[in-house]
């Protein structure tokens, strides 16, 4: 990739809109602060419209702040169905990390909810307006040992580990966007998908564990090893505006990725299963009620 890619590398995104989930603070918030300096016309999709709208007058730039939670498949469908015009870019960044038990409204184990079954109808809901990409923010955690997609009992209802389930919400995203793509390239479409993670930023993500002692470790890990936000943010922008091939995965390029520059990511055996990545994609499907809207041959 040549020299470090940083955000003055951004190009000029003038007449380009873009949507970006979870936008109200850590990375969401970044990615939309620049994307919006370069002049593209972004839209924050946010649960909490008030922060969402003191988020849109930090950026700067053409920003609006539109109504979404992601733990709501009604809410995906409304914000779905009013977009009206193009759009070029869908960032898929909102989500939670490792949180205490509970149920979206339509009753999916949250992070599973969150961090994939709303984005994954949000996405084929939004598919005909795109023009560009979809790009969906991904973790190092689903590289982690033992690490699968559990059919027998994916909404955790047997049993609920928070780390567990979030890495196979994190190793979901994953094979949404290499079946996502190579869907999109079977049905003969100029759009692609692409991962992105952002190693270990300090963000809020790491406060709704619900565990003072987590809180507590990641704080004093933070100061010590974790990259600022805006360092976490550059595999995202890269993957939102770069030449990249379908199905890539950028994440920094230190060790382990936990720190750096934009640079290919790893990706675990699971993550690139297909046979995975087909079978969760109908069963997505399945909960969700939303299919991909192209025919394929």
């Amino acid at each position: 990739m040549g020299e470090k890619w940083t955000a003055a590398d951004l190009p000029d995104l003038t007449g380009r809109t873009v949507v970006v989930t979870g936008a109200t603070s850590g990375l969401g918030l970044v990615t939309s602060r620049e994307l919006a300096r370069v002049g593209a016309h972004v839209v924050l999709a946010v649960r909490d419209t008030r922060r969402g709208a003191d988020a849109a007058r930090s950026c700067g730039g053409s920003c609006e702040v539109r109504e979404l939670d992601l733990a709501d498949l009604a809410s995906v469908r409304r914000f779905a169905a009013g977009w009206e015009g193009p759009l070029d870019v869908l960032v898929n960044n909102a989500g939670v990390m490792a949180i205490p038990e509970r149920r979206t409204v339509d009753g999916f184990e949250m992070q599973l909810g969150t961090n994939h079954l709303g984005p994954f109808a949000l996405t084929n809901l939004l598919l005909p307006r795109l023009t560009d990409r979809v790009v969906s923010v991904a973790s190092n955690a689903h590289r982690r040992p033992g690490v699968d997609i559990d059919f027998d009992d994916l909404n955790s209802e047997r049993s609920y580990s928070p780390w567990r389930a979030y890495q196979q919400s994190k190793l979901a995203d994953l094979l949404f966007v290499q079946e996502l793509q190579r869907r999109l390239a079977a049905a003969g479409s100029p759009l692609t998908a692409h991962a992105a993670h952002p190693g270990y930023a300090a963000t809020n993500l790491q406060r709704g564990t619900g565990s003072a002692v987590q809180r507590a470790m990641m704080s004093l890990t933070n100061r010590f090893m974790a990259q600022s936000e805006e360092m976490g943010a550059l595999p995202v922008l890269f993957a939102a505006t770069q030449a990249l091939p379908g199905g890539s995965y950028t994440g920094p390029d230190g060790r382990g990725e936990l720190k750096g520059h934009p640079a290919p990511a790893v990706l675990s055996d699971n993550a690139r299963d297909p046979e995975r990545a087909r079978r969760l994609w109908a069963v997505s499907e399945g909960l969700t009620g939303v299919a991909f809207p192209f025919p394929t041959p």
